[in-house]
């Protein structure tokens, strides 16, 4: 006989329920992305606040007409993209890429600590000629003292301050013809050896001679008004690096540029910052990122932190490399292998030509190798990768090579494959978290999220009695549930369980509780107005139903816009909020309301001892007396 109309079957929801814990936990335990024993397999992606690890904010640094502007949201959200591949490309898991506000971008990688600020580079690739080489080490500002101040026997002449450069050996490129496509021509050398003295030949044209954009000539005004008027015009008149042993009034003209900041040193001429021996490599190398990527100028660069390289225009740019892998070569040694698009191939062809031919005779004897031939320096950002000299006419691909570990072949190929930033970072704020330190916050959040449970546990008990223990067993089932789907969306979508997250776990108790009452004080309500507690419980169900689930829309609602519009942190404490709320809707439905139902068939619920209703049954009894003499008490 089928049951009367309305008249639920408490058996079928609790059914339903265990259906979703058997689903729920069948795909924490064999789902993809499970692995090693039980207990691994139990537990939950945590974040880096948690497991320790490394933290990065990088702030975009663009500016139009001299006037910083945030960036467009299409240009950050490349970034960020490109950053996440980067970053991927290391060989590490969990990392997560994140936009905060207009203008950051957050790098966060759980439980490794290393160093990320290389991922925010703008990594624009540029081959160029180089064109001269000097001191950058600073050595060439301070010459030796005169001879004749030495009262010695013998005159032995000071070293002069003209140092000779030489570049080192610890990184070369080496641009290697691909599939037997070189022509027979021989395999380039990485042991270049310029000249002991610079030339002073004329100079190549500058890059200087280009239109300079009106901020920058700005900063050139102050950059002039803080050296001098006397100690700028000293520069501009250098056709040449500055030969102080030989003008030694000179150096004292110049000393001024020593004092400038990075900053300052990269709007000056290229041909300022090469030829004034006070502008060393350490200034050079800190200059802002991308200070030397337009491709049509000549530039300044540094190898190694002691060659001062003046460089062509950039002939062949990372835009026309196709691809970069880390490979390893003959001799078993860590290389970046470059494959070229079509036209990219053709325009390295022609450079290795002219680098070859020293076409106009452009490289001066100071930038030649060993057999006379033009160098090509690989230009990353700002700095010289390589300079390797170029002995043959090269028609296939390239290869750079050098003292790569595998890390570091893999981290340069990945910021050449994956291009160029569409804008510049700077680091704004890095920060390493200990996994000792991650492990104390682990403990006090769980600590917190176990007081909360237990007050609440103690207060339902003591007001609820009976009731007290579907409140209990309401809770045991959301946090099973909460802690599977976490697991579970840790494996599939990537979420992180953070100190953000439990907190909005440990809120989401609060709104269980909230449900509790209205229940509880609506059935009482019910019993009071003179019905029976089994009536009450479905009446009081379907009267506080509609509150219920109000109540929890508007907290899921809150925490859906909290998590579109608010960014780290805080997004995971709304969506472990959200979610929470979710499965507590669901106990509500599938488990408290039907448990409910079967307790109203116990005498026990009948007691106001034992089921927590207190004094209301005895109202309604007294109630009962009044209209009717002849009913006895319960």
């Amino acid at each position: 006989m089928a049951p009367p109309q309305g008249q639920m079957r408490p058996g079928r929801q609790l059914a339903v329920l265990g259906l979703i814990f058997v689903v729920l936990y069948l795909l924490v335990f064999f789902s993809g992305g499970a692995s090693g024993g039980w207990k691994d397999r139990l537990e939950p992606r945590l974040g880096l606040d948690l497991v320790g690890g490394t933290r990065l904010t990088l702030e975009a640094t663009n500016s139009v007409d001299g006037q910083a502007q945030a960036p467009t949201n299409e240009n950050l959200e490349e970034a960020r993209r490109i950053i996440e591949s980067r970053v991927n490309a290391f060989g590490v898991a969990e990392a997560e890429v994140v936009t905060e506000g207009d203008r950051n971008i957050v790098i966060s990688l759980p439980g490794e600590n290393r160093d990320l600020t290389e991922v925010g580079s703008a990594a624009e690739l540029r081959f160029r000629k180089v064109l001269k080489v000097a001191d950058g080490s600073g050595a060439a500002a301070a010459p030796a003292p005169s001879p004749t101040a030495t009262p010695s026997g013998s005159a032995s002449p000071a070293p002069s301050g003209s140092a000779t450069p030489s570049p080192s050996s610890s990184v070369k490129a080496t641009p290697s013809p691909s599939g037997g496509q070189g022509g027979g021509a021989p395999a380039p050398s990485a042991s270049a050896t310029p000249s002991a003295t610079p030339s002073a030949a004329a100079p190549s044209p500058s890059g200087s001679a280009q239109p300079v954009a009106a901020d920058v000539q700005e900063q050139r005004k102050a950059v002039e008004q803080k050296v001098g008027a006397a100690a700028w015009a000293a520069a501009s008149g250098l056709q040449a690096p500055a030969d102080l042993t030989t003008d030694p009034s000179l150096g004292e003209k110049l000393k001024p540029f020593a004092s400038l900041s990075p900053r300052e040193v990269a709007v000056l001429p290229a041909q300022m910052q090469f030829n004034v021996p006070q502008i060393t490599c350490a200034q050079l190398d800190a200059r802002p990122p991308a200070s030397i990527s337009t491709p049509d100028q000549q530039v300044v660069s540094c190898e190694d932190g002691a060659l001062k390289y003046l460089l062509d225009q950039a002939k062949v740019l990372g835009t026309d490399v196709d691809d970069a892998s880390a490979v390893l070569d003959q001799t078993n040694q860590w290389v970046v292998s470059l494959d070229f698009t079509g036209p990219g191939q053709e325009k390295w062809t022609n450079l290795t030509r002219e680098a070859f031919n020293n076409e106009g005779q452009a490289c001066d004897a100071t930038a030649l190798g060993d057999t006379g031939k033009c160098r090509v320096a690989v230009v990353l950002d700002n700095d010289v990768v390589s300079s390797p000299e170029i002995q043959g006419v090269l028609t296939g691909n390239s290869q750079i090579t050098g003292n790569f570990t595998q890390r570091d072949a893999s981290e340069l190929a990945g910021q050449l494959r994956y291009g160029a930033l569409p804008l510049t970072f700077e680091a704004a704020e890095s920060q390493n978290v200990t996994a000792t330190l991650g492990a104390s916050h682990l403990r006090a959040g769980l600590l917190a999220a176990g007081i909360g449970m237990l007050l609440v546990i103690i207060y339902s008990f003591f007001y609820y009695r009976l009731l007290g223990s579907v409140i209990f067993l309401s809770l045991v089932l959301s946090a099973l549930l909460v802690f599977g789907a976490l697991v579970v969306l840790g494996r599939q979508i990537g979420f992180t369980l953070t100190l953000a997250g439990i907190a909005g776990m440990i809120v989401s108790l609060g709104v269980a509780a909230d449900s509790f009452v209205i229940y509880f004080e609506r059935l009482k309500d019910e019993i009071q107005e003179g019905r029976s507690p089994r009536s009450a419980v479905s009446r009081a169900w379907v009267r506080a139903r509609r509150t219920i689930i109000s109540a929890n829309a508007i907290t899921i609602m809150s925490a859906v816009v909290l998590y579109i519009v608010s960014v780290g942190a805080v997004k995971g404490f709304a969506f472990a909020l959200g979610l929470a709320t979710v499965l507590d809707l669901v106990v509500v439905f599938l488990f408290r309301h039907p448990i409910m139902t079967m307790f109203a068939r116990t005498r026990a619920f009948l007691s106001p001892r034992v089921s927590g209703l207190g004094r209301v049954l005895p109202a309604r009894t007294e109630q009962a007396k009044t209209r009717n003499p002849r009913v006895k008490e319960a």
